[in-house]
């Protein structure tokens, strides 16, 4: 027999058993556009992300459960404002909406907070990522999730850049991605106008530039991040104040993407706490 609690939990949920309902569509269609609506609502999937979503302040409007998550609807339920339409799937529905082979369960549609350029560059000194290029969602999420650790304040995602409300993206970023600042724009306007304002632009190389640990980071930045296969740009890269370098082993031809990011950030971070680069020591 459920409890006092589950009835009341289980008394919330409408239940739907045809894929074809229109709710139904409507998170399939989200999840395939991987972009926000014109209220800028978006599908995610997972318990842990819908509860980054609700610690984020974000509004949701639906949340989709599986029969099988029916513990995850008494955990969430009560989390939710009781404006928040619920609903119960058969698991086959419920897969058949959602882009994960395994799926948790647990999808909702949330509204995502929209940024300018200028909250891009907020609290001073900006330090500002620029995915120009970048293919993998889970290096974008993972650049979020990093941006987020180590003080970024902002993701701007350029031309031919994968969505950063892409499930995988938004999986990768663990919850990042509800808080970072995200806004799109062609790279070379945008970093045009982030050099006009006196931030200065760095670009990443593998073998050469100054290492980062010599190079001052506590200055507003801009740090370019190209694709993972090709690097940035030949026109991106000519926009870039400074090439900075990433020492290690030789035997390693050069490091992902959002791991050489992160590692960019975290020195910024360890500059902008401690005051200073470390100045090379001459010989």
């Amino acid at each position: 027999m459920a409890s006092p609690t589950e009835s009341g939990a289980d008394a919330r949920l409408r239940f739907i058993n045809s894929r074809s309902n229109a709710s139904v569509k409507e998170l399939r269609r989200f999840f395939h556009d991987a972009s926000p609506d014109e209220n800028g609502e978006i599908a995610v999937e997972g318990m842990h992300l819908v509860e980054e979503a609700i610690r984020s302040g974000l509004r949701i409007s639906s949340v989709f459960f599986a029969e099988s998550a029916r513990d995850r609807a008494h955990k969430l339920l009560p989390q939710l404002p009781k404006q928040t339409q619920t609903l119960l799937l058969p698991n086959e529905v419920f897969s058949s909406a959602v882009p994960s082979e395994s799926p948790q369960g647990v999808a909702a549609l949330v509204r995502v907070n929209r940024f300018s350029l200028a909250e891009v560059l907020r609290p001073e000194p900006a330090l500002v990522v620029v995915a120009a290029g970048l293919q993998d969602p889970g290096n974008l999420g993972t650049i979020a999730r990093a941006g987020e650790a180590f003080g970024a304040t902002g993701l701007v995602l350029a031309e031919n850049t994968v969505s950063a409300w892409n499930w995988k993206s938004l999986r990768a970023s663990a919850g990042s991605l509800f808080r970072l600042p995200v806004v799109k724009g062609e790279a070379s306007r945008v970093l045009a106008e982030l050099k006009a304002q006196g931030i200065v632009v760095l670009a990443t190389s593998s073998h050469k530039g100054r290492p980062i640990s010599e190079t001052d980071l506590t200055r507003p930045l801009t740090l370019i991040v190209g694709n993972e296969g090709a690097g940035v740009s030949k026109q991106v890269l000519a926009q870039a104040d400074e090439v900075v370098t990433i020492p290690h082993a030789d035997k390693v031809e050069s490091l992902n993407a959002a791991i050489a990011t992160s590692v960019v950030l975290y020195e910024a971070s360890r500059q902008r706490e401690d005051g200073s680069p470390r100045r090379h020591r001459e010989h």
